[in-house]
């Protein structure tokens, strides 16, 4: 049996801004991915202000502003029946927001990891406790075993490494997303906006990432239930376009003409606000991180950005038990199981508020009764009077 010091589950942008953090506190990790490469689906992130402090953190923020145009401000559009009920205009953050690839942060994190750090095509089916030495013992699908003193699950919204912490499934939305790109050769002429409007069932929203390449998103708030299992991507582009039948011309020719290939359906799920704030984080020496941790709807575009700032917080909180030499000297598992309560303090209140302010805004956007939009509007007044304030947040230095 391989025995590790510390282990991620998930390649994905958690579990490599975690094992990058770790690195730049000079503790060493390894992180196992289940597929041959790194993972390339979610089209592209909103990253604001908090999320590029965390990136700061990480060393990589000034490459990935590079390729990434800065975003001025946020146009909301509301239309009834062909009628334009609603629009309004205001800032996207309280600072900088940009639209980053998903693609390009998974490269920019991964290849600031020293080589042999990732491991592709590890894909673990169970974990379990040593009963000699309570760490985990995690089960690979090739039948390896692997030993870790710490074990920190990254691994998505079907995490294993949560299940063996005991959290509760996440829970699914009734709504789909379809995300992608359109490459505009001769420039798209959009304005650096963030614009998203509500048609009916239907909300769709577009992002410029460069002068030529535009993200876009369509949520289906009552799609098909097999709206999933489709054979090839012309279905998937297909049922997209049919949705946004009755928005303007601009918008879907912008659908039409996506690059194919990028299109990615998926259906929204979370993880309940009541869960995060009740959740036991930590069994022994293992921990959770990014969506495995708080998974949540793109309501207010702060999944990609919770996940790295995880990454930061989790690093400095193990790094002040365990100092720079890491599990080399001599660290007791109760220190531990320390450092990772530490984290999970630090990161819950923060986690609650994001949970709780995308479930509320999502059950908006989804409900037909006025007397239920009535009392989501009130409930986010009142909790979250500055509808952008989470973005002021600053994980602080690792």
């Amino acid at each position: 049996m391989e025995e590790l010091d510390i282990v991620i589950v998930g390649g994905g942008i958690a579990g490599l801004a975690t094992s990058l953090a770790l690195h730049r506190k000079g503790i060493k990790s390894t992180v196992l991915e289940r597929s041959e490469s790194v993972r390339s689906e979610g089209a592209a992130f909103g990253i604001q202000t908090n999320g590029w402090l965390a990136l700061q953190q990480l060393g990589v923020a000034d490459k990935l502003r590079l390729n990434s145009l800065p975003i001025h401000q946020i146009r909301d559009v509301m239309i009834e029946k062909g009628i334009k009920r609603r629009e309004s205009v205001g800032p996207a953050s309280h600072g900088e927001v940009r639209g980053v690839i998903r693609n390009d942060m998974v490269r920019a994190l991964a290849h600031a990891l020293p080589i042999g750090t990732l491991r592709l095509g590890s894909q673990i089916v169970s974990v379990k406790r040593d009963e000699a030495t309570s760490f985990p013992i995690v089960h690979l699908r090739n039948g390896q075993d692997i030993k870790a003193k710490v074990l920190i699950g990254c691994d998505g919204s079907n995490s294993i490494v949560s299940k063996f912490l005991g959290l509760n499934p996440t829970k699914a939305l009734g709504s789909r997303a379809v995300r992608g790109f359109t490459n505009y050769p001769n420039g798209h002429g959009f304005q650096q906006e963030f614009i998203r409007i509500k048609m009916d069932n239907v909300v769709s929203g577009r992002l410029p990432i460069t002068h030529n390449l535009v993200f876009w998103f369509v949520v289906m708030l009552k799609c098909p239930q097999d709206s999933t299992n489709f054979k090839n991507q012309e279905d998937v582009a297909r049922l997209t376009l049919a949705s946004v039948c009755e928005f303007s011309e601009e918008w879907k020719e912008m659908v039409k003409n996506c690059d194919i290939d990028t299109l990615y359906i998926s259906r929204l799920r979370y993880r309940s606000p009541w869960d995060v704030m009740s959740s036991k984080f930590r069994r022994g020496t293992v921990t959770v991180a990014g969506d495995s941790m708080h998974l949540m709807g793109p309501f207010i575009g702060q999944g990609c950005s919770a996940a790295l700032e995880d990454g930061v917080v989790l690093a400095r909180c193990l790094w002040s038990k365990l100092g720079q030499d890491g599990m080399n000297n001599g660290s007791s598992r109760k220190q531990i199981q320390e450092a990772i309560d530490e984290y999970v303090r630090e990161r819950r209140g923060r986690l609650v508020g994001l949970s709780t302010q995308t479930y509320l805004t999502g059950r908006l956007i989804e409900a037909s009764s006025p007397a239920t939009k009535l009392l989501l509007i009130l409930l986010l007044m009142i909790l979250f009077r500055d509808h952008i304030g989470h973005t002021r947040y600053d994980c602080g230095p690792l």
